[in-house]
């Protein structure tokens, strides 16, 4: 902290100060201005409560929503690399059919409103799929069952298991197509006498991919993968449209049954920023 102060320059805390001053008015004529009555002393109480059957502390709406939105940006977060790197791959391939295929993939997704997207997947994909798969019903028998615990650890409440899945497919299948272009762009910056050297040696087409073209890639795709998974999990609030119970639906819950308007949808904010600061220090250590 103290080597962080010895670098600013004086200039830095004549801005400092200024957005400081700044913050204060504006936030002296929100409290006279919008004549609004704070209730700050009850949001603690929608974070956990206390459960008398149970004699412990348990998260309450806010707490749960996040939850939820932490277990739907790492699942989608692993779906969406997966599909993103085959993508990517496809938009490189030879054959011209596999890529037009990827290309109008990602050119319909990327060039289409998200919230769009999310109810076509939703009501023409992932409807379909949790009906074929029959895991409504199947949700409802684990939830029942002595395992219920470990499976709520993974996926929260078993019984809100089809809206979790159709979150997490939903934006996975969204964010894939900004991750194949990362990973396009990724695959085609390396030289190409990498890949002649590749195959003068011997190597095929997955070798040379495997063991020359990816691990150089890597490298040069992790700073705008790092900002697109950040993304994510900020486009994760789309999914509360269709009835995902993730912290922006939980909030609307919250703001809806106590008018807590303002707290509630601050606090919602400092969640997101805590959560979306916190992976930008550490992909920032990733890159270095």
């Amino acid at each position: 902290m103290l080597k962080f102060l010895k670098r600013l320059h004086w200039m830095d805390y004549v801005i400092l100060c200024v957005v400081i001053t700044l913050a204060v008015i504006i936030a002296a004529r929100m409290g006279t201005a919008l004549n609004y009555n704070w209730r700050w002393d009850k949001i603690p109480n929608y974070l956990y409560r206390y459960k008398e059957s149970e004699d412990a502390w348990v998260a309450n709406l806010l707490i749960q929503g996040l939850y939820t939105t932490i277990r739907i940006a790492i699942y989608s977060s692993i779906l969406a690399l997966i599909l993103g790197v085959v993508l990517g791959i496809a938009r490189c391939a030879n054959n011209l059919t596999i890529r037009m295929l990827a290309r109008t993939y990602l050119e319909f997704l990327r060039n289409v409103p998200p919230v769009v997207i999310i109810f076509i997947f939703f009501f023409f994909l992932s409807e379909q799929l949790i009906t074929a798969l029959n895991l409504d019903r199947w949700a409802r028998g684990i939830a029942r069952s002595d395992d219920a615990a470990v499976w709520t650890f993974f996926f929260g409440d078993m019984r809100r298991f089809p809206a979790l899945i159709s979150g997490v497919i939903v934006l996975a299948l969204f964010e894939s197509a900004f991750v194949g272009e990362i990973v396009r762009a990724g695959i085609q910056s390396v030289d190409n006498g990498q890949r002649e050297a590749a195959r003068s040696i011997g190597m095929n087409r997955f070798q040379e991919m495997r063991y020359i073209v990816l691990p150089q890639a890597l490298r040069k795709v992790m700073p705008p993968m790092a900002n697109q998974f950040i993304t994510l999990i900020k486009d994760s609030s789309l999914v509360s449209l269709i009835s995902v119970p993730d912290l922006t639906f939980k909030t609307v819950e919250l703001v809806a049954s106590t008018r807590l308007i303002f707290e509630a949808w601050l606090t919602a904010a400092a969640f997101y920023f805590v959560i979306c600061f916190g992976l930008s220090m550490l992909f920032r250590r990733l890159e270095k």
